[in-house]
C-alpha cells in the first residue's frame, strides 16, 4: 500500500509539492469541486478575496434564510388587502422592505464573487435588479396615495415570483421554464390550427343549431351567437360540460350527435393527444443538450480544479496526491466521514499508487454525490442486560419466528381483515372492540421486532417504514385511548378526536405497500423522482401566485361566501347577478378570489377542469363576458402546456428509471460481482433486517448494498468478512480495523474500475442527467464493528 505523505520519514519532492499546497489553492480547487457537483455554471473571480467571498455565497446557512425570505415575501400575500390575517399597510411594507434589503445584499455578495462584465451580461441580475426597483416604487406610490386616501392596487406583487426564478439557487426551476419556452413554437403551431378547428366547428354548430329556437336546460339561447358557441366547444374539448351541451341537439334529433362524435375525435382526442407529443419530442431533444453542456461544464470545472493541484508524479504525468486530495474533500465536504473518504480515495486510486490522475480526479464530484451509509453492528441492549435469558432456547425460537417470513404473511393477512373492519360502522360497539383488538395486535408487532432488532437500528434515519409503523401505531394508541376516555367521561363535544382515531385506522394499511414487491418498487420509483418532481411544484406555485394576484385584483368582493345559513345574500352568494344561476345553485360561493388561499383553492379546481365552465361563468356573470378571457389563458397555460411538460417529465423519468436496469452499468458491475462470488439475493437481504443481533462465533462484517429498480434478485449485498480482531490506531468515530483495510481497499479496486468507466461513457454522451446521481442512485452501507 502507498504510503501518505504526512507518514513519509522524508519529504520526497512529490510530498514536499502536496504538503506546501496553500490555502488558497485548495480553496480554489474546492468552489471548482463544489460547482461540479451541484452543477453550478458560475464564472467566479479566481482571487483570494473572491473565492473566500463565493465559499460564503454557497453557504448552507446564507441560502436557507435566502429561501425564508423568499418564502416570507410571498407570503405577504396572506396579510395584504385583500387579505386572510389582515396587517395594518405599514407593518406589510416594512416587511416587505426587509425583504428587500436582503436580496440587495446577496445580489450585492454575488456582484464581489464575479467580473463585473459577467456580472452585467447575466440576465438574471438585470431582472432581479428591476423587481427590486419596480416593487421600490410601487411601494411608494402605493403609500403616497394611501396618505391621500386614494385606493390603489399593489401591481408589483405579481413581480414577486420572478425573485425565486433568478435567485442564483433557482436553477432547476429556471430549467423548467426553459423547457416551457423550447417548447412554445411547436405547440403555438399545433394551437393555431387547434383554435382554427374549434373556430370551423364553432361557425357549423351555429348554423345548425342557431336557428331553431333550442334552449339549454338553464332556458338560455342554444348556440344562439358566434361567441358563446367558440367557448362551449372549447369548454367541451376538456369534457367539462358534456354531455349538457350535446343533449338540446341530441334530444331534438339524434342524427346530431354525429356533430359532436366528429368534434370529440378531432379536437379532445386527436389535438390533446398530438399536443402532448409534440411536448414530449420537444422535452426530449432540450433535455440532451441540456445535459450535454451541463456534463461540458463538469469537465472544465474538473479540469480547473486539477490544473490547481496537480503535480509531478514519479512517471512524470501530473497527478494529485492522497493528502491533497483528503484536504480536498475535507473542504468540499466537511461532514464526510473517514470511512467514507477512503471509500472513494480506493475507488479513485484502484491501482493504489498513492495519487490519482486527471480521469480519476474528474470522478471525484460524481462520487460526493452518491449516498454512502454507514452503519454500526450493535449487540441488543438485552442481550447485555440479561444475556441468559436473552440467548435461552425460547428466546432464539422466538427471534427466528420473527424474523421468517411468515410472521410478516400474517401480519398482512391482519391487515387485510383490518380492512373490512374499517369500511364498518364505527358506532357498532362489536366493531369498536375489535378495533382495539388490531391495536393490540399492531402493538405487539412492534414490541416485538424491537425484541428482535436492536432499537438503535431499527430507529435509524434509513428504516423509513419502522419509523412509518411506530409512528402510526403509537398515535392511534394515544388517540383512541383520549376518544374512549371523553367518551366515558360524558365531554365528548367534538368529532376532531373521532376524526383522527378514523384517519389514523386508514393509515395503516398503507403499510401494505412495503409488503408487495411490485408496490415498493413504484414507491421507490416515485420516490427517486420526487426531488424533480418539487420542481414542478415550485412552477406551478409560480404561475398560481401571478394568475392569483391579478384575479385578486380582477374579481375580489364580487363572489361572497356566507356561513351563516340564515345570512340574506346566501342564495346569491352577495351578488344579484348570480341569482338563479348554476354558481349558486350549485353552492360555489366559496370558490372565490376573495383572498389568496381562496384564489389558490379555485384555481386547482380551475385545473382539474372538472365544472370550470361554471365556475368562469359566475364571474362572467358579475364583472363582463371577457372575463372568460382569464379562465381560458389559465387553462392554456397550465392544462395544456405545463400538464403536458409534468405528464413527459414523468413519462420520460419512468422510462429512464427501468432502463437504467439494463444498462451497460449494471450488467458489468452484476458480472463482477458474480465473478467474485460476492451476490447475495436481495430477498435474503430483506427477510433477515440489520437487527444487530451477533451469534457467539459471528465476526464483525463491511457491507455493500447496491440497490436496484427491476427484478428482485438483481440488488446485491455484499458481505466481507474480517479476518480477525486487531488492535487499531485511531479513536475516530468510525475507524476501520486494520485487518479489514487491505482487504476492504483490494476488493474494491477490483470492482470500481469498470463501473466508473462504464458511468463515464454514459456521462460523455449525454444519455442521463449526471446530478446527483439520482438516476443511478447506487448507495453503499458500510456495516463496521468498532475494533
Amino acid at each position: 500500500m502507498a504510503t501518505s505523505c504526512a507518514d513519509a520519514p522524508a519529504p520526497a519532492p512529490a510530498c514536499a509539492g502536496q504538503l506546501a499546497k496553500s490555502k488558497e489553492q485548495l480553496d480554489l480547487a474546492s468552489a471548482y469541486v463544489s460547482d461540479a457537483q451541484y452543477n453550478r455554471n458560475v464564472f467566479f473571480d479566481t482571487s483570494p478575496r473572491a473565492i473566500r467571498l463565493y465559499l460564503l455565497y454557497n453557504r448552507r446557512l446564507p441560502r436557507a434564510l435566502l429561501y425564508v425570505f423568499i418564502l416570507l415575501h410571498l407570503g405577504l400575500a396572506i396579510c395584504e388587502e385583500p387579505a386572510v390575517w389582515p396587517l395594518p399597510p405599514w407593518a406589510t411594507m416594512l416587511a416587505e422592505l426587509l425583504c428587500l434589503h436582503v436580496f440587495a445584499l446577496r445580489l450585492l455578495h454575488y456582484a464581489k464573487v464575479i467580473p463585473p462584465d459577467k456580472f452585467w451580461k447575466d440576465p438574471k441580475n438585470i431582472c432581479i435588479i428591476g423587481v427590486l426597483a419596480l416593487t421600490l416604487t410601487d411601494m411608494i406610490i402605493y403609500g403616497a396615495l394611501r396618505a391621500a386616501d386614494v385606493d390603489s392596487p399593489r401591481w408589483s406583487r405579481v413581480l414577486r415570483p420572478l425573485l425565486l426564478v433568478n435567485v442564483t439557487e433557482g436553477r432547476q426551476l429556471r430549467r423548467a421554464f426553459r423547457s416551457i419556452r423550447n417548447a412554445l413554437p411547436q405547440i403555438f403551431s399545433v394551437f393555431l390550427l387547434f383554435i382554427f378547428s374549434i373556430l370551423l366547428f364553432s361557425l357549423m354548430a351555429l348554423k345548425l343549431f342557431g336557428k331553431r329556437g333550442l334552449k339549454t336546460a338553464d332556458g338560455a339561447p342554444y348556440f344562439s351567437n358566434y361567441g358563446d358557441a367558440v367557448f362551449d366547444l372549447y369548454v367541451l374539448v376538456t369534457t367539462a360540460n358534456s354531455p349538457d351541451v350535446m343533449m338540446p341537439a341530441y334530444n331534438a334529433d339524434s342524427a346530431f350527435v354525429i356533430f359532436f362524435i366528429v368534434y370529440i375525435l378531432v379536437n379532445t382526442y386527436v389535438f390533446m393527444s398530438v399536443f402532448l407529443a409534440v411536448v414530449f419530442n420537444n422535452y426530449k431533444k432540450y433535455l440532451k443538450e441540456e445535459v450535454r453542456q451541463m456534463v461540458r461544464a463538469k469537465r472544465r470545472k474538473m479540469a480547473r480544479a486539477f490544473a490547481v493541484l496537480r503535480e509531478a508524479g514519479e512517471d512524470g504525468e501530473p497527478r494529485v496526491g492522497h493528502d491533497v486530495w483528503k484536504r480536498l474533500v475535507r473542504l468540499v465536504q466537511p461532514d464526510i466521514g473517514e470511512a467514507r473518504s477512503e471509500l472513494l480515495w480506493s475507488v479513485s486510486d484502484h491501482a493504489r499508487r498513492g495519487s490519482v490522475g486527471p480521469a480519476a480526479f474528474a470522478q471525484l464530484c460524481d462520487l460526493l454525490n452518491i449516498p454512502v451509509i454507514a452503519l454500526k453492528s450493535r449487540p441488543h441492549p438485552l442481550g447485555r442486560l440479561c444475556p441468559a435469558f436473552y440467548g435461552s432456547t425460547a428466546s432464539r425460537l422466538l427471534r427466528r419466528l420473527v424474523r421468517h417470513r411468515a410472521f410478516a404473511l400474517a401480519y398482512d393477512v391482519i391487515i387485510a381483515i383490518n380492512a373490512v373492519f374499517i369500511g364498518l360502522d364505527e358506532d357498532d360497539p362489536e366493531v369498536a372492540k375489535s378495533e382495539w383488538a388490531f391495536l393490540a395486535l399492531y402493538v405487539l408487532e412492534i414490541l416485538l421486532k424491537l425484541y428482535v432488532i436492536e432499537p438503535r437500528s431499527f430507529f435509524s434515519r434509513h428504516s423509513f417504514w419502522n419509523w412509518f409503523d411506530a409512528v402510526i401505531v403509537a398515535f392511534a394508541l394515544v388517540a383512541t385511548v383520549v376518544n374512549a376516555a371523553l367518551e366515558s367521561s360524558g365531554a365528548y363535544t367534538s368529532r376532531q378526536i373521532l376524526d383522527i382515531v378514523l384517519i389514523l385506522r386508514v393509515l395503516r394499511l398503507v403499510r401494505v405497500v412495503d409488503s408487495v414487491q411490485r408496490f415498493r418498487a413504484i414507491v421507490n420509483t416515485l420516490i427517486r423522482i420526487g426531488p424533480a418532481v418539487l420542481t414542478f411544484a415550485q412552477l406551478i406555485l409560480v404561475v398560481y401566485y401571478v394568475f392569483a394576484v391579478v384575479g385578486m385584483e380582477l374579481f375580489k368582493g364580487q363572489v361572497r361566501f356566507f356561513s351563516d345559513p340564515d345570512a340574506p345574500g346566501r342564495a346569491d352568494c352577495g351578488n344579484a347577478l348570480l341569482r338563479g344561476g348554476a354558481f349558486a345553485r350549485l353552492q360555489y360561493c366559496k370558490n372565490n378570489f376573495n383572498d389568496v388561499l381562496s384564489s389558490f383553492v379555485l384555481l386547482l379546481e380551475l385545473t382539474v377542469v372538472n365544472q370550470w365552465h361554471v365556475l368562469s361563468g359566475g364571474f362572467a356573470a358579475v364583472t363582463h363576458k371577457s372575463a372568460r378571457i382569464y379562465f381560458v389563458l389559465f387553462h392554456v397555460t397550465v392544462v395544456i402546456v405545463i400538464i403536458n411538460i409534468f405528464v413527459a417529465f414523468v413519462l420520460e423519468a419512468f422510462f429512464l428509471e427501468y432502463s437504467l436496469d439494463k444498462s451497460d452499468l449494471h450488467t458489468e458491475l452484476e458480472r463482477r460481482i458474480e465473478e467474485l462470488r460476492l451476490g447475495v439475493a436481495q430477498e435474503a437481504a430483506e427477510d433477515q433486517p440489520g437487527d444487530g443481533e451477533e451469534e457467539e462465533d459471528a465476526k464483525p462484517q463491511l457491507l455493500f448494498k447496491i440497490a436496484s429498480k427491476s427484478k428482485p434478485a438483481a440488488a446485491v449485498v455484499m458481505l466481507f468478512p474480517f479476518g480477525r480482531r486487531v488492535s487499531c490506531q485511531g479513536t475516530g468515530r468510525w475507524t476501520l480495523c486494520c485487518s479489514a483495510c487491505s482487504r476492504w481497499t483490494r476488493s474494491i479496486g477490483e470492482t470500481a474500475p469498470a463501473t466508473m468507466k462504464t458511468w463515464s461513457s454514459l456521462t460523455a454522451t449525454g444519455t442521463f442527467p449526471t446530478r446527483p446521481l439520482t438516476r443511478l442512485k447506487t448507495a453503499f452501507a458500510i456495516n463496521l464493528d468498532f475494533c
